[in-house]
């Protein structure tokens, strides 16, 4: 079955061949795209949507989530922002939620999180864990992850339990969690921290997931430089997130690297940390990613918009960079850039069309909601 999607007043596509369309037209085939031209020129397909002037873009790739997880941390919350400042510990509350979660209830509160990440136009996302740290459980939410991301991240090394000795919780993080986890992972992660893991550590559990056959994450310089970069830069990761305190020496780095810088202005936001330097980033050359962090403590939020929304009005990039940030960074930032974050030719059909005649209305008119219709794999969702 073919779907043509015709009259639309503005097509992004982030290809070099098609760029930004005007009175555009899709045409998409068993899931894939199948056409991308102007509309009066598009050829027929079974079924016919006229999009009535409406912008198209890629769907979001949010690239950083803890979907799977439990818990209300909403007091927490008001405290910070009543001025306590934002530690790692209280982490800890969500994982005593989680674990005593049933399986049914995980997969609620995923699906639920997951249904309201496609409304907002999210179609491609990551799943970490991080919220159970011992084996049972970190295995429970990496095999339940599964279920409702594109891609599983091993989070085990989020912090050390109370009451567990360090070492001993390091060596179960590289070893049996590890050995239970990976067969449901693409990566590995550590939160390479002060008050979590020190950067000698993070490079031990790291070189032991990728020994397990995971590509590399870090959680880094969040709460301050704590090297966390520099190792990410260092074992070529795939993306090091948070980024809020970086050094120029931090920037030229991520700059002569691979490795994404991914951008989480949602948390940010309700951390009340400094935001990260992203227009020194952007300048620089270094590769970014926007992701929403969805977690119950730091970013109970699914809105890519919102935070492509407060990457432009609070951290200087353009519309552009910020769009291009949250579609294509994040595909980057999964190692799904040759599949997500793009409308070309023979792609997965994943796209959003939003009520308004450009997607700059997403920073434009921050806040409300504009996504009109969202299509994964071609299918409307």
């Amino acid at each position: 079955m073919s779907l043509l999607l015709t009259n639309i007043g503005e097509l992004t596509t982030h290809t070099a061949e098609h760029g930004t369309l005007h009175d555009a037209a899709v045409v998409i085939e068993d899931g894939r795209i199948a056409w991308i031209g102007p509309a009066d020129r598009a050829p027929a397909a079974d079924t016919r949507d006229d999009l009535d002037g409406r912008a198209v873009l890629p769907g979001w790739v949010d690239s950083h989530t803890h979907l799977v997880s439990m818990g209300d941390r909403a007091e927490e919350f008001i405290d910070r922002m009543a001025g306590r400042p934002y530690e790692a510990g209280g982490i800890m509350r969500t994982v005593e939620a989680t674990r005593a979660a049933t399986d049914d209830d995980l997969r609620a509160r995923a699906r639920w999180l997951r249904a309201e990440a496609y409304r907002g136009g999210t179609t491609t996302i990551e799943a970490k864990t991080g919220y159970g740290l011992d084996v049972v459980t970190e295995q429970r939410l990496a095999r339940i992850s599964a279920e409702h991301a594109e891609v599983v991240t091993y989070l085990g090394a989020h912090v050390v339990p109370a009451g567990v000795d360090r070492r001993a919780y390091i060596d179960l993080v590289t070893g049996p969690m590890l050995a239970a986890v990976a067969p449901h992972a693409t990566y590995i992660d550590v939160f390479c921290e002060q008050g979590a893991f020190d950067v000698e550590e993070s490079r031990e559990i790291l070189e032991a997931g990728r020994a397990a056959g995971l590509g590399v994450k870090l959680h880094g310089n969040q709460l301050g430089e704590s090297g966390g970069v520099q190792l990410a830069v260092e074992m070529g990761a795939t993306s090091v997130d948070h980024c809020n305190h970086l050094s120029p020496t931090d920037i030229d780095a991520l700059a002569g690297s691979e490795t994404v810088a991914t951008l989480l202005p949602a948390c940010d936001l309700s951390t009340r940390e400094p935001f990260p330097p992203a227009r020194e980033l952007v300048d620089a050359g270094v590769t970014i990613a926007i992701a929403s962090n969805c977690n119950p403590g730091s970013s109970f939020t699914t809105s890519m918009g919102f935070c492509v929304a407060t990457a432009v009005l609070q951290q200087r990039l353009t519309f552009e960079e910020a769009l291009w940030a949250a579609t294509v960074g994040g595909a980057t930032a999964l190692g799904l850039d040759g599949s997500a974050g793009r409308i070309s030719d023979g792609r997965r059909a994943d796209l959003q069309a939003l009520d308004a005649p450009s997607a700059k209305h997403l920073a434009y008119r921050p806040g409300v909601p504009l996504t009109h219709k969202v299509w994964s794999s071609g299918n409307p969702v």
